[in-house]
């Protein structure tokens, strides 16, 4: 018996506790998804301090610890326990939607038609530049709320639609505020290269970025008042060149921000091959990736953060999934979340994964859990239920976890409790009266 020490929460009696991960891999790429890690009448118990102590069969478990131990026991009999999701790419903080340019783009207008027109980015821009950062925090609040509800229990949030270092620096304290006060597990991202500013040229932006915007973000996190994680560029036909785009990763990489950018969606712009030489992290998009830029991925390790959303909206061609997962690149997912691609639910991610870019349910969870985590840099402490990482966990009413997957657009009825450190944050006290069938 493990002693009277205290412990936080005790789920036992998983019908399956989908561990993905069983050996502390960083990430699973090639055959490793195929071959997920599962349980069945399987525990998992979690410590004081959030993270995970015991992980295996029901029985053994109950033999090392003392039901008196426990803050919380809840009996997962007929349901499945797995890791919190984890959203890799999300733009969350914005003021003034834009559901008339969903019109549009219905009507046939392109991406960039609308951006060049004065909508799109620059709408928002204009809109997020007028918001109060009080008024920014509570539409946080409330997003990041619901995708918690969803599932995602680490989420990577961008700043971008400031474009000034005034507007930039709000966006950041506001993801700063709901890193500090919320559940949800947070990544920030400074994407202040999101558009060329009204007024500059790509050239003066870039300049503006590197020796005004940067510099300050590397004294405010000096000072402990923001800590932003990764730096992101737009790197598109029209936006940031290559060069722009290598001129301001490289200086964020300088001052110990993790590269992690949008590239070749609507171009082939060689953001792959820049990526992989640069040491980025992940690489968002990637409709319009090169063979080669693949190559270069996979053997850089740079993860490729495929976003269904933007392509499913867009109507644009769908990333080379499949090659890229045969050639070895680590395959990780996001919702893309913002103003253009209004979707909270990584579960309908995974759906339109598996559908539209033919990723297997296994590719598709490890996508969305231990290799979203690791474009994010977080695979050691998030992304599988492993001992020593933090209890994020999910508990949906099934008896096989691939009802996640499954049931498109189901989970808000599917997902039981959602679990954070060990404590659960949301309990969806509908899913006890519910089948899943």
């Amino acid at each position: 018996m493990a002693g009277r020490q205290r412990h936080r929460l005790l789920l036992e009696n998983a019908e399956q506790l989908v561990l993905v991960c069983g050996r502390r891999e960083p990430f699973l790429r090639r055959d490793g998804p195929g071959s997920l890690a599962v349980l069945r009448a399987g525990s998992l118990v979690v410590g004081l301090d959030g993270c995970i102590k015991a992980v295996g069969q029901a029985d053994v478990i109950r033999r090392q610890f003392s039901e008196a131990t426990f803050e919380r026991i809840i009996n997962c009999s007929g349901k499945c326990v797995l890791p919190g999701l984890v959203d890799a790419h999300t733009h969350p903080v914005w003021a003034g939607d834009r559901v008339h340019e969903f019109a549009m783009k219905l009507a046939g207008a392109s991406y960039m038609e609308i951006h060049q027109a004065g909508g799109g980015i620059h709408f928002t821009v204009e809109h997020t530049r007028k918001a109060t950062e009080e008024e920014l925090f509570t539409s946080l609040q409330h997003r990041l709320g619901r995708m918690l509800r969803a599932g995602s229990t680490l989420v990577e949030c961008k700043s971008g639609y400031g474009l000034n270092l005034e507007t930039e620096l709000k966006m950041l304290r506001v993801i700063e505020r709901a890193k500090r006060s919320m559940d949800i597990g947070i990544s920030s991202t400074y994407c202040g290269a999101h558009a060329v500013p009204k007024g500059k040229t790509a050239t003066e932006a870039t300049d503006d970025i590197i020796n005004h915007h940067l510099p300050k973000l590397k004294e405010l996190k000096l000072s402990g008042e923001i800590h932003v994680n990764n730096i992101d560029v737009f790197c598109e036909k029209g936006v940031f060149d290559l060069d722009s785009t290598r001129r301001i990763l490289q200086a964020g990489k300088d001052i110990g921000l993790q590269i992690n950018f949008h590239g070749d969606e609507l171009h082939p712009m060689k953001s792959a091959e820049l990526g992989a030489e640069l040491g980025a992290r992940a690489i968002s998009h990637l409709e319009e990736v090169t063979d080669e830029g693949i190559v270069a991925m996979a053997r850089a390790k740079c993860a490729a953060v495929l976003l269904p959303t933007t392509a499913y909206m867009l109507r644009l061609k769908q990333p080379q999934a499949r090659k890229m997962l045969e050639e070895g690149v680590i395959v990780a997912l996001g919702s893309d979340f913002n103003p253009n691609a209004y979707c909270f639910s990584m579960p309908m991610v995974m759906h339109l994964a598996c559908v539209n870019m033919k990723l297997s349910m296994n590719e598709a969870l490890a996508a969305a859990t231990i290799n979203a985590a690791y474009a994010l840099g977080k695979s050691d402490t998030h992304g599988s239920l492993e001992v020593g990482k933090q209890g994020d966990l999910l508990i949906i009413n099934s008896s096989r976890w691939e009802h996640l997957i499954y049931q498109f657009g189901g989970h808000e009825a599917l997902i039981n409790y959602v679990i954070v450190k060990g404590k659960v944050v949301y309990e969806n006290e509908r899913c006890e009266t519910m089948s899943s069938y």
